[in-house]
């Protein structure tokens, strides 16, 4: 069998009519950036949030970029994040002239360990960045500077506790785009406002600059996709969470060493992965590999480790529980149309890895 980590075929063919039919009503209008197809999606988005303010832009990068400069994040400043995550996390805020300050993570819920950020923050301190890895929400934070959510990965998955909350809409997120796509949300409509006027070179009315901005617009083509598929995020976040449970049981059942660990439980988990661990990680992906399962490693290298911020001065073994993360954590299929077979084909596959004698 073949078992792939993601077959968005499967969520797409359903909706193929439908989507083909908002890309012709996008080409009919003319109106290609921002518009009126934009504006629909953001105030569906927010309903569907429970938010005030849904800002569209050109991706999850760019969302965290904005939120960002909307905040005056700039040249000597400080950003408190987590050194185990998507290299956007940090990248903007290099991007940005300013100092990524990188923190452990918790050992079970990969995210940003929230006393170590709390302790992180210093005089020089804008921001505090904490992703919500994998689709389990991070520890709120009581920080005296604002947090922005790194939500890349959890639409919907808590309520906002931050100033803004970024969103992405690549393909493979819980709520896909046909390309890159993202927003930022907000219960501040002073922020909101510049968010919307950054993400357009800070022009209003046109041609008159009010701020330095960039050009993070949202394409129409994008939003009219995303309005067709907003409807079905509970169910295919749902269908997560059952395919999650199914994992947990399947698992128990085959009755793998405890070397193996899965997910811990969290209530408000939607699963954009299913992420495992073991000390034998690259081992048991070559065996999925060869019996035709899918999976990916998120992520390899953390922030401290990697080549293009050698000079923040941090060490290997400075952030022992990401290290550790990055060597034996992988990702196993769970998109919300796996079917029940599939799933009993992997665990199986990984009970037949553990039933292997060990040289």
């Amino acid at each position: 069998m073949h078992v792939p980590l993601l077959d968005l075929s499967a969520q797409n063919r359903p909706l193929r009519d439908e989507s083909l039919a908002a890309l012709a009503r996008v080409v009919d209008s003319g109106h290609f950036i921002l518009g009126a197809e934009v504006e629909g999606f953001e105030r569906e988005l927010a309903a569907a949030l429970g938010v005030p303010h849904a800002v569209g832009v050109s991706s999850g990068t760019d969302a965290l970029l904005v939120a960002l400069m909307a905040l005056g994040v700039g040249h000597g400043d400080e950003v408190v994040t987590t050194t185990y995550s998507f290299f956007a996390t940090a990248g903007v805020i290099s991007r940005l002239g300013a100092r990524p300050v990188l923190c452990d993570i918790e050992p079970d819920s990969f995210n940003l360990d929230p006393h170590a950020a709390a302790a992180a923050v210093g005089p020089r301190t804008r921001a505090v960045m904490p992703v919500h890895l994998y689709g389990r929400p991070a520890a709120r934070l009581e920080v005296p500077v604002p947090v922005v959510e790194d939500a890349a990965q959890s639409i919907g998955a808590s309520p906002l506790t931050g100033v803004m909350s970024c969103l992405s809409f690549f393909p493979s997120k819980n709520l896909g785009a046909f390309g890159d796509a993202g927003a930022v949300v907000t219960a501040d409509a002073a922020l909101a406002e510049k968010l919307r006027l950054l993400r357009a070179h800070g022009a209003k009315p046109k041609y008159h600059h009010a701020a330095v901005g960039g050009n993070f617009r949202l394409d129409a083509l994008q939003a009219a996709v995303l309005r067709v598929k907003l409807p079905h995020l509970a169910a295919w976040t749902a269908g997560r969470r059952a395919n999650a449970e199914r994992y947990r049981r399947l698992f128990a059942a085959a009755h793998i060493p405890d070397e193996l660990r899965l997910p811990a439980h969290a209530p408000d988990h939607i699963y954009n992965q299913f992420v495992i661990r073991t000390p034998r990680r690259d081992a048991l992906r070559a065996h999925l590999t060869r019996g035709g399962v899918g999976t990916e490693i998120y992520y390899p290298v953390p922030f401290h480790l990697q080549a293009c911020f050698r000079d923040l001065g941090y060490r290997e073994g400075q952030f022992p529980v990401a290290e550790a993360a990055a060597r034996e954590t992988l990702a196993l299929p769970i998109y919300p149309e796996l079917t029940e077979e599939q799933q009993a084909y992997v665990v199986t596959q990984i009970a037949h890895f553990y039933a292997e004698p060990t040289e």
